[in-house]
């Protein structure tokens, strides 16, 4: 969607705003598509679509068919080639705000000019959470949230729900000082985690009407750096597996004959991807094994070093990013998915596997053993490719009976914590309240 450039109408009277749900009884999370609420709202994060963030666009969709109007802002395109069509749709459907300097020059001045007082007071947290010496940070923070004023109200939106807790709801808290509009965010980890004095996650808490945790790991690790006061506003509301992974009629598991694994991850320094095929080492040199690796990223070219240096050429494949529907197939066709990460929120692709009755393995970090345990795979610590190997090797060694087995306890905790219109009642009902 292009910006155009709206005129300034001043600021709405949205104080005391509230989405309400028709039904007059409490949301049953149990029947979500059938309660209905009426309610415009903003989405925005710092870069959207992405093919790694398809779990945002499922939880946009979820809300809609619940009645939600949902209208996507972000502060940049990603850039990527998409080959699902739905992420196409969603970048047709999304605004960015960097695309248009007159825009953001416009929103600037108008702000200035329709509401100094809380221009200037604005401008001034921008310049206390970027730090004084990051002066033309600051000021982008401030143009991004007047322009994202000018664009909600033009849509005649009262709410704002961010993803991350990083740039995106630094900006969202602005809009907040700027005009009567709510903001409230989800953190998933691990970036917020790791410089969280930087982000002033205590600030953007106390001033959200609510925040979400996608798992109780994360939720712990903001109240350690929110006031205790305000805790009550942090809520564990976990991401949701896209509908086709939880309609999926899995095959069974007695078919996956051929030593086959599967990893599906953004080639980064967080995926732990080095490990893994130091693993894979281990493994080929004592039997057959295939390793298929969906994603791309910026360490493709050092992983793709390190698999010629280990002779690993007809063991392991690099087939970039898929569509979901082709990581539905592709899980279809390997006896258990790998995640060897090192830094991690809670990751969907463990859902989606599970999801398809595949086994995982993983590593025991943040969220993680929330959803993995021995029931359902294998966990093993972070920073071991033996273990790693020995998992591996207990994965292709297991008879079909066990793997169907962990397959079915998987599938059947995902349906549970993790089905998207039942997750997002339980947002539906936070945005109502």
């Amino acid at each position: 969607m292009e910006i155009a450039d709206p005129g300034g109408r001043g600021s709405l009277a949205l104080q005391g705003w509230q989405c309400e749900a028709s039904d007059a009884s409490p949301i049953d999370f149990a029947t979500a598509g059938e309660a209905r609420a009426t309610c415009r709202i903003a989405y925005f994060t710092n870069v959207y679509p992405k093919i790694s963030h398809s779990f945002i666009r499922t939880e946009i969709a979820a809300l809609e068919r619940r009645g939600f109007a949902v209208h996507r802002f972000t502060i940049r395109r990603s850039g990527e080639r998409f080959e699902d069509a739905e992420d196409r749709g969603e970048d047709d459907r999304t605004t960015a705000l960097l695309e248009s300097r007159r825009a953001l020059a416009g929103a600037v001045l108008a702000s200035l000019i329709t509401r100094p007082r809380a221009a200037l007071a604005t401008l001034r947290l921008s310049l206390r959470m970027a730090g004084w010496k990051q002066g033309l940070r600051a000021f982008a923070y401030f143009a991004e949230a007047a322009l994202l004023v000018r664009l909600l109200e033009r849509e005649d939106v009262r709410h704002i729900h961010v993803h991350f807790g990083t740039n995106p709801s630094a900006v969202a808290r602005l809009v907040a000082r700027l005009a009567p509009v709510s903001y409230s965010f989800t953190v998933h980890g691990p970036d917020e985690f790791d410089d969280p004095r930087g982000l002033d996650l205590a600030g953007k808490i106390a001033e959200a009407r609510f925040v979400a945790a996608v798992s109780s790991f994360g939720r712990g690790q903001l109240m350690r750096w929110a006031s205790p006061d305000d805790w009550h506003r942090i809520r564990v509301v976990r991401c949701a597996v896209a509908p086709q992974f939880v309609r999926a009629a899995a095959r069974p598991c007695a078919v996956v004959q051929a030593p086959r694994l599967l990893c599906v991850a953004r080639l980064s320094a967080q995926k732990g991807l080095p490990l893994l095929i130091e693993a894979m080492a281990t493994v080929a040199a004592q039997r057959a094994v295939t390793l298929d690796l969906i994603g791309d990223g910026e360490d493709r070219a050092a992983i793709e070093r390190q698999i010629a240096r280990a002779g690993l050429q007809e063991n392991v494949r690099l087939l970039g990013w898929q569509t979901g529907e082709a990581i539905r197939e592709a899980l279809g066709e390997v006896r258990a998915l790998i995640l060897p990460s090192f830094a991690e929120g809670l990751p969907v692709v463990l859902m989606e596997a599970m999801a398809c009755e595949r086994p995982v393995i993983a590593t025991a970090i943040a969220g993680v053993p929330e959803l993995v345990d021995g029931e359902v795979g294998w966990l093993v610590p972070s920073g071991s490719a033996d273990a790693l190997a020995e998992a591996m090797m207990s994965a292709l060694d297991a008879p079909p009976e066990e793997l169907a087995a962990m397959g079915r306890k998987g599938r059947a905790r995902v349906l549970e914590r993790h089905d998207p219109d039942r997750n997002a009642a339980q947002l539906a009902a936070l945005l109502s309240s």
